[in-house]
């Protein structure tokens, strides 16, 4: 199985970056390999600079090893070896009328002393971070999650949505990162559920996700928009900034396994701001998706 995924990750990642790089039609990723000196590395891909994409990465990985002290105890375990892989991206559109984005498919293997697998499962999702809301986009991205979780249980959607709305929340700031998508972690095999089942889902979610994004991109791409209009991008982008420092998981497994920090941290965009006490307009535009984000909503 782990073969098998890293095989698909790396081919999903030649088909993002080859679109990406068609709509951007400016600039190209740059490519760096690299090795985790306790086992494993990756291929990290960064686009910079574009002509609709200013900064954004999609990487992929492999690691093994020993199970670091600090992740034995997230899972409660003792020592153990361990496999995880994954491709992790996350584009920052230079045009805030484009939202941000963010999409991560991946498989962990625990082993034992025979380096039998003792444990394995999925996890990932993807989900959207508007700075201006266009309902309609908002409908087309999470349709399109829907679509892809309809295939194989019809549950999945409002299950993996409400986890995406949990988990992408600022706690601190009592809202929303963005407007959500998919989340799943620990999908393991079950009396319905194989191990075989839950790869076809992670890769149909994988597959979906050029088509629930780029459409929207170049729906937005050309609209003209303001410095004001880019200041509020920059503020709403330190939030942004702010759960994946402060919050996110993928974040802390990278920097507690010793993974390659320029990869872990390319998500982070290069222009941001923090206004103290900044509040938008009442009535504006922007207010109007700082209430969303108060209250996640349902789009389909």
């Amino acid at each position: 199985m782990k073969d098998k995924f890293y095989q698909y990750i790396q081919n999903l990642q030649n088909q993002i970056t080859s679109k990406l790089e068609k709509v951007d039609s400016e600039v190209k990723f740059r490519e760096d390999i690299w090795e985790r000196p306790e086992g494993g590395g990756g291929r990290t891909r960064v686009i910079e600079n574009g002509r609709v994409f200013e900064k954004g990465g999609v990487n992929i990985s492999a690691v093994h090893g020993k199970l670091p002290d600090s992740m034995q105890q997230l899972f409660n375990v003792g020592e153990a070896d361990f496999f995880a892989c994954g491709l992790s991206l996350v584009i920052h559109p230079k045009n805030p009328m484009v939202p941000t984005v963010h999409a991560n498919w991946r498989y962990f293997e625990m082993y034992d002393d025979k380096e039998a697998v003792i444990n394995s499962w999925f996890g990932g999702g993807q989900d959207l971070t508007p700075y201006y809301l266009f309902e309609e986009d908002a409908i087309h991205f999470h349709q399109t999650c829907k679509n892809a979780c309809d295939k194989h249980n019809p549950d999945f959607y409002q299950k993996y949505k409400k986890q995406c709305d949990t988990y992408f929340w600022n706690a601190h700031r009592n809202e929303a990162r963005g407007i959500g998508g998919l989340f799943f972690d620990y999908c393991k095999a079950t009396d319905t559920e194989t191990m075989e089942n839950w790869y076809d889902f992670v890769t149909e979610v994988g597959n979906s996700f050029l088509e629930a994004y780029v459409p929207i991109v170049e729906k937005r791409v050309h609209l003209p928009y303001s410095e004001a209009q880019r200041k509020w991008q920059e503020i709403r982008r330190g939030r942004y900034v702010e759960f994946n420092l402060v919050h996110d998981k993928g974040t802390l497994f990278g920097l507690k396994t010793n993974g390659r920090i320029e990869s872990i941290l390319m998500s982070l965009p290069p222009h941001v701001q923090w206004v103290y006490d900044h509040h938008p307009e009442e009535g504006s535009e922007e207010e109007k998706l700082i209430s969303v984000l108060q209250k996640p909503k349902e789009w389909v």
